[in-house]
């Protein structure tokens, strides 16, 4: 869905990506990251973001907690992380940068909560009265006291299906009582997700019910004793710059992009907006099989934002033949394990094992099996690779040349 739009507004990386792969500096089956672009993208977001008062928190499960992104995202400006889980706020803090937000969207599991509470998150998420405990009781054991958000919901509101959680609008004033009461703890403010998501009738980013019901948790909170001076009202989703504006007039003030930092929301695959592609996958052709050529898998996962379409990929030898027509790709079922997926070129044109594949679709590095890469210097021309990682955000050696 964005290979397009990645060729036409971002060829010299894709022909950088080539280079490199076929010199044995990039493994088939890698996320491949534009360090330069993200670090462009992060400081024109934050500039937009500080104009209109909002904290920026940085997502990186997409692109697997790489520590070269994480350093370009923090040269661009951002305040901080959000951890989606703990594997995400490990490299976080491991790298020496700032946790903005841990607890969401998954809760901290209980026998971890002596290790987050250690890591010192602005904020931490809690979904009930007693996983808001559990977060007290690690903080005092840490010596700290940790200001808590908590999530909430009401009938007619949006959630992805596996990730329901919160108190209800009822339950509100006894869960802000509660968390008022703690000794490690104190109630600093209120989340929901997601926030924003795409219509794909207009053609643009609308908020979701939940914007309403956050609205009318944070009347409820400040006309409470223990809401602070300051109410953080945090509303991730669909983030880029496009809609900062209006999520801070919704009420939000902190932010949390993804996606939108690598040029790859919804909205980024029907207008260009100011962020540039950042991220492609990489693979090679691994072998022809009666004229038809495989390529690896192990990271064709597509984030599923749109849908079922045909997904095609270029196919290049060297990176002027990046510039060739895309070839369509059958993609392997997503209950499958995907070791390959078959191409189907034209039957003029030959295929050759090891020729290298680019995908441009929305990864999401953290629930697949590649290697993730960043480069950097692709602006100036002059592109390196700056670190070859696992999902994890941990550096490894693949075996390429010494």
């Amino acid at each position: 869905m964005f290979l397009q739009t990645l060729l036409r507004r971002n060829h010299r990386f894709v022909e950088a990506a080539v280079e490199l792969h076929q010199a044995g500096r990039i493994p088939a089956n890698s996320c491949v990251l534009d360090l330069d672009a993200i670090e462009t993208n992060t400081s024109g977001l934050c500039a937009e973001a500080r104009r209109l008062g909002l904290t920026v928190y940085a997502m990186t499960k997409q692109i697997g907690r790489a520590p070269s992104a994480l350093s370009a995202m923090v040269s661009g400006g951002v305040d901080g992380f959000v951890a989606v889980d703990m594997p995400c706020a490990r490299p976080v803090v491991r790298g020496g940068h700032n946790l903005g937000h841990l607890g969401h969207l998954v809760q901290v599991p209980r026998a971890e909560t002596d290790e987050a509470a250690e890591m010192a998150p602005d904020y931490w998420t809690v979904f009930s009265a007693n996983k808001a405990a559990e977060a007290a009781a690690a903080a005092r054991r840490a010596g700290r006291v940790q200001r808590l958000l908590v999530r909430v919901f009401d009938e007619g509101d949006t959630f992805y299906p596996g990730h329901e959680g919160g108190v209800s609008l009822a339950e509100l004033p006894d869960m802000i009582d509660r968390v008022s009461r703690l000794d490690g703890a104190d109630f600093a403010g209120l989340t929901t997700f997601p926030a924003l998501l795409f219509d794909s009738d207009s053609g643009g980013a609308r908020l979701t019910p939940n914007v309403e019901t956050l609205a009318r948790a944070a009347d409820i909170a400040r006309s409470h004793p223990a809401c602070p001076q300051t109410l953080a009202i945090n509303a991730p989703g669909t983030t880029s710059t496009e809609v900062l504006e209006m999520l801070a007039d919704a009420g939000a003030t902190q932010v949390e992009p993804g996606h939108g930092l690598t040029g790859t929301t919804p909205l980024h695959a029907v207008r260009d907006l100011p962020e540039q592609p950042a991220v492609l996958y990489l693979s090679e052709v691994a072998h022809v099989h009666q004229g038809v050529p495989l390529c690896f898998g192990g990271g064709l996962y597509i984030d599923p934002v749109f849908g079922d379409y045909q997904v095609r990929a270029v196919v290049a030898h060297e990176p002027s033949e990046v510039a060739t027509p895309p070839i369509p790709v059958d993609m392997p079922d997503p209950a499958a394990i995907d070791y390959y997926a078959p191409m189907h070129p034209e039957a003029q044109r030959t295929v050759s094992e090891g020729a290298t594949v680019i995908f441009g679709f929305r990864v999401q590095a953290f629930v697949t099996r590649n290697f993730v890469v960043g480069l950097s210097g692709v602006s100036a021309g002059r592109a390196r690779v700056a670190g070859v990682c696992n999902g994890f955000g941990d550096e490894v050696d693949f075996g390429g040349p010494r």
